[in-house]
């Protein structure tokens, strides 16, 4: 399952894998964390505003990351959770250009509305005199997790195709899918033209968004437990193998920009690892209180992961004017503190998803005329350039402007006319 979901997390526990559910809110709460560890917003010497990355520069960083990088699980969920969704679509006598309209909608319009937001922040911040290098930093930091909505929006264009070769030919689909990746690693590199690695889009993040059309399909579950712990290993030795033989970064946030092969190995690991512990995650899933939790963050996952940067930002922004509330980031008192800063992010990001959540859950307008395969494409094109510029070259003001017409031009498409009532002669 994927944040796009979200909206029925743990609504319907007899269809659903409740265990998946867990296993998405716990991946999306982990980023919230990384993401606080990573940013630093403090004072330098002579009193001006400065934005740090701490945890970045912690000698311990990069090899964290080989454990930190959850990503690859995310869309391995999510896999789950389109395979599943396109056979009730097509028993429903569903096509693909309406279920890429349906999920391409869901994503892009909880987007939109950050863009809007943003957008006027920056308009107002234009009028107060702010250092601009200063709102760019906060700009590019809030835009980081955008990528997600780029790649995914990719991935579920692609889940016909996926699941008709997941069909006919599942095992050749895998290799070929790994034999491109290989393919863009080799000639970007070769080539030292940094840019042909985003290629990779296309095939890293749909091949491990495939993991979870074999996960939905039981080959994980009706393998044996000691198979899969012997597939985790096999894969994480052939991770470390690649990191240290190839040219990879050893950091794995640098290896998800563009995507690389390192990223395909970890993710088959941690599929691996989800389905030998799903059965302790299925037993933690029949408590109540589990339940309220996951069903409570499930339900409010796409605000949470859009919104928690931005939250994390005016947090830091905040503490800088109350004395003492502000310790120099990266010292010992601002670890110290990062406890209590979670609790704060996680009260606002609650109140704030109270009005934004419901954006999650707004579908395609009844009685409404479906648009043209044509006009599905333009949108779907509409919302993926400006978030695939964001993911290239980060998030600044022009991005940000632009993507708000690109963005609200694309939901426009997708949401269809409404149908004109005929007046009776």
């Amino acid at each position: 399952m994927s944040p796009d979901a979200s909206s029925s997390a743990a609504s319907d526990p007899h269809r659903r894998d409740l265990t998946l559910d867990l296993a998405r809110v716990a991946a999306v709460v982990f980023v919230v964390v990384v993401h606080l560890l990573q940013v630093g917003v403090g004072h330098d010497t002579r009193g001006a505003v400065v934005t740090s990355r701490p945890a970045e520069a912690q000698p311990w960083f990069d090899v964290a990351t080989w454990f930190g990088q959850i990503m690859p699980l995310f869309f391995v969920i999510g896999g789950f959770a389109s395979g599943a969704g396109w056979a009730s679509w097509v028993l429903r006598g569903g096509d693909a250009a309406g279920f890429i309209r349906s999920r391409t909608l869901r994503l892009v319009q909880p987007a939109l509305v950050l863009f809007g937001v943003l957008s006027l922040v920056m308009i107002g911040v234009k009028f107060t005199g702010i250092d601009p290098g200063l709102v760019d930093a906060a700009l590019s930091a809030a835009g980081m997790p955008l990528w997600f909505l780029a790649a995914y929006l990719i991935c579920q264009a692609l889940v016909p195709l996926a699941s008709e070769a997941h069909r006919r030919m599942p095992r050749a689909f895998l290799v070929g899918m790994t034999t491109a990746v290989i393919a863009v690693d080799a000639v970007r590199f070769a080539s030292g033209i940094e840019v042909l690695g985003y290629l990779n889009l296309l095939f890293v993040w749909p091949l491990i968004h495939q993991f979870g059309f074999w996960y939905h399909d039981g080959w994980f579950s009706r393998r044996r437990k000691a198979t899969l712990v012997a597939t985790a290993v096999a894969s994480s030795l052939g991770f470390a193998g690649v990191l240290a033989w190839a040219p990879y970064s050893t950091n794995m946030l640098t290896n998800r920009n563009p995507p690389t092969l390192p990223l395909v190995l970890l993710g088959l690991a941690q599929t691996c690892v989800l389905c030998v512990i799903a059965p302790a995650l299925a037993l933690l899933m029949r408590t109540r209180i589990a339940r309220l939790i996951v069903f409570a963050v499930g339900s409010r996952l796409m605000t949470v992961y859009l919104w928690h940067l931005p939250v994390i930002l005016i947090v830091s922004a905040v503490a800088l004017i109350v004395p003492g509330a502000a310790p120099p980031p990266g010292s010992a008192d601002w670890w110290a503190t990062r406890p209590l800063v979670f609790a704060i992010v996680v009260i606002v990001l609650g109140l704030l998803s109270v009005p934004l959540a419901r954006i999650e859950t707004i579908g395609v307008p009844p009685g409404s005329t479906p648009p043209r395969t044509l006009a599905v494409a333009v949108a779907w094109i509409s919302a993926f350039l400006p978030l695939f510029l964001v993911t290239v070259y980060g998030l600044d003001t022009t991005l940000l402007l632009c993507g708000t017409v690109s963005l609200a031009a694309s939901v426009v498409l997708l949401r269809g006319r409404r149908a004109t009532p005929h007046r009776a002669a």
